[in-house]
């Protein structure tokens, strides 16, 4: 991908309430960041009866300028694509307020060893986030004359969710697709052939339009859909191309692929190879001298 994929314009304020449809408005959380763009999108669907499409994180002038913003309605259901701590947390908080349903992704399950990545990579999932209802893929719900369905996309997280919004034709792709940046695949709980097989899943939807958790719009889904799986398929065969010239670390495989890259994204770099790596290996075209960490030593399969 290039630069002229992304989005890299966005005139959202933190707090301000814009009308982006006839059925959706949104208020962007004062949370900006490396991983977070300007900050955690979180939407209002409909009118009287109203869903919050990721509520984000406890912060008091959010949830008090999404309080604002549905006064007089009724707030039927807070949805959550997924439990990192920038989308979730605030949910618990509005459904305390307005005794809302809270509904969506999965709680967050601990992957059974951590080591692989070293300690303290699940800290950015909300531990707490106990939902009302727990979605599956397909599953619907209906308030105000609107209908929401499930979309199950694992890749960023095991436990990812899209949101269809049915009267629009739009999807709500929360992490999963981003028109400011590719996102981030971070093992264990990350997984990147989950994430190539969600993309395939959506290419086989006719959503006309995604709505992500941060930055502008996806306007056109199709061709942008085909131009990520471009780009991770290119990473991918630069990671093989380091693999057959010698490197055997993922630190000196980062050092050439992504030479003078922002040193503060070395890390998600390097979990981004190491997803990659993952899925070479359970697809038989790289094999590792132990289990798979980011300090093993990796070699390319003779074909």
């Amino acid at each position: 991908m290039t630069r002229d994929d992304f989005l890299t314009t966005f005139d959202s304020p933190p707090g301000a309430l814009q009308r982006v449809s006839r059925l959706t408005r949104r208020i962007v959380a004062p949370n900006p960041g490396a991983f977070t763009y300007t900050g955690t999108c979180s939407y209002i669907i409909g009118e009287g009866e109203v869903a919050i499409i990721d509520p984000g994180p406890a912060d008091a002038s959010h949830i008090e300028a999404l309080l604002a913003a549905i006064a007089g309605a009724t707030l039927r259901y807070l949805l959550v694509t997924h439990t990192h701590r920038d989308h979730s947390p605030a949910a618990r908080v509005l459904a305390e307020k307005t005794g809302a349903t809270i509904a969506g992704c999965a709680p967050y399950a601990p992957p059974p060893d951590l080591s692989v990545t070293g300690p303290g990579l699940d800290a950015s999932h909300d531990k707490s986030y106990a939902p009302d209802i727990s979605f599956a893929d397909g599953d619907r719900l209906s308030f105000g004359g609107l209908t929401i369905e499930a979309v199950a996309t694992p890749g960023h997280t095991t436990n990812h969710l899209c949101f269809a919004l049915a009267e629009e034709a739009t999807l709500f792709t929360g992490d999963h697709v981003m028109a400011w940046a590719t996102t981030v695949i971070a093992p264990p709980d990350g997984s990147m052939g989950e994430y190539f097989a969600s993309l395939e899943k959506l290419r086989g939807r006719d959503d006309r339009l995604y709505w992500p958790a941060h930055g502008g719009p996806v306007k056109e889904p199709q061709r942008y859909l085909r131009a990520l799986l471009h780009h991770r398929r290119q990473r991918e065969a630069a990671i093989l191309e380091r693999l057959e010239a010698g490197d055997e670390t993922i630190a000196a495989m980062v050092a050439r692929i992504y030479e003078g890259f922002d040193s503060s994204l070395q890390r998600a770099a390097a979990l981004s190879v190491f997803a990659h790596l993952e899925d070479l290996i359970e697809r038989g075209l790289v094999r590792s001298d132990g289990p798979a960490t980011l300090e093993t030593r990796y070699f390319r399969v003779s074909e």
